[in-house]
């Protein structure tokens, strides 16, 4: 697709979101949602589940369209969207919220989460709450939390077997300013960077590497221009489904309610399907022709001890208290 017709289904696709590019049914109302991640990565798959309960809920009165694979900008793009009112939603890596809400930052403590499990119970208990209120401070609603996943670094200078291996090494990583320091921390040259220049900045040398979950390394078809892969796992990573407050308030109670609930088995269903299919996507990359080379005990523990001077810059940053009871929620 040439660069002309990109714009062209772009600018399409900006004006069905605004409401511009075709007619409503008399009476509905549509909520239209923006997104960066692939048409089959499970969380698209689950914003179409979304789509269809919410109708069946509403009966057709409310619906959902949705414009996911970057149809409608990048992730900061669509968090401006959504914070302006021009579109009602997104689901995005919950990192391209942190610079408006940088309380979420305590969700990215480096090594902090042992199992994706433990990362549900936090996000869904009053860690949870406590964040969902600093976001609507900030005018967005946070209607559900699904599975990025685990963090993976991958490059093209050499396998990672040591700590001294991550020198030096040019990394894109989200626009997180905790990720950032965690990476210079261990040695690496860390670059912030939107996911729809990574692929070309990859082939063309800009970049070593990058770090994301399997499943995004895969369906972003990243394995064509990166040659190790990794089993880091320094960072768990959430998709926030975050509304604009306004846009969400100004729905009726039962419609309100509609939206919450159609989400909620989204969101199961997306966490239940992103962790069957994680291992499949390592598994898909490596027979891809990936080299998968897995991080020792002592390798993990090292870059564990590099990185915790984040944990106190952190507490300087967004405060102590919501680092330490996130860190108290862990330990628990």
């Amino acid at each position: 697709m040439t660069t002309t017709n990109r714009l062209a289904r772009r600018s399409a696709a900006l004006l069905l979101a605004l409401g511009l590019g075709s007619p409503l049914l008399a009476g509905a109302e549509t909520l239209r949602f923006g997104g960066n991640f692939t048409d089959d990565h499970s969380s698209s798959r689950a914003m179409e589940r979304f789509r269809d309960a919410l109708a069946e809920r509403t009966d057709g009165d409310l619906t959902a369209q949705l414009f996911p694979n970057m149809q409608l900008g990048g992730a900061g793009e669509n968090v401006d969207q959504v914070a302006s009112g021009a579109i009602a939603g997104t689901w995005i890596g919950i990192s391209y919220l942190s610079r408006t809400v940088p309380e979420l930052e305590a969700l990215s403590l480096p090594f902090a989460f042992a199992s994706r499990e433990e990362a549900f119970e936090l996000i869904d208990g009053e860690i949870g709450e406590l964040l969902d209120a600093e976001l609507a401070d900030k005018g967005f609603t946070a209607l559900g939390y699904m599975e990025l996943g685990f963090r993976h670094v991958t490059n093209n200078e050499r396998p990672l077997e040591t700590l001294d291996d991550f020198q030096d090494l040019k990394l894109r990583l989200q626009p997180n300013q905790t990720h950032l320091d965690t990476f210079r921390a261990i040695g690496a040259n860390p670059v912030s960077m939107d996911i729809n220049e990574v692929y070309g900045a990859l082939q063309q040398g800009v970049l070593d590497g990058q770090e994301n979950p399997y499943s995004i390394i895969s369906t972003k078809r990243l394995d064509e221009v990166q040659a190790h892969l990794s089993d880091t796992g320094h960072f768990y990573d959430f998709i926030v489904v975050a509304a604009n407050r306004d846009t969400f308030n100004r729905l009726s109670a039962d419609d309100q309610q509609a939206v919450r609930e159609a989400m909620a088995e989204a969101v199961a269903w997306q966490r239940q399907t992103a962790a069957e299919e994680d291992e499949a996507a390592r598994q898909a990359l490596i027979e891809r022709g990936m080299q998968f080379t897995p991080i020792g005990d002592e390798t993990r523990a090292a870059l564990r001890e590099a990185s915790q001077g984040v944990v106190d810059d952190l507490r300087d940053k967004i405060g102590a208290e919501i680092v330490d009871r996130v860190l108290e929620e862990l330990a628990s």
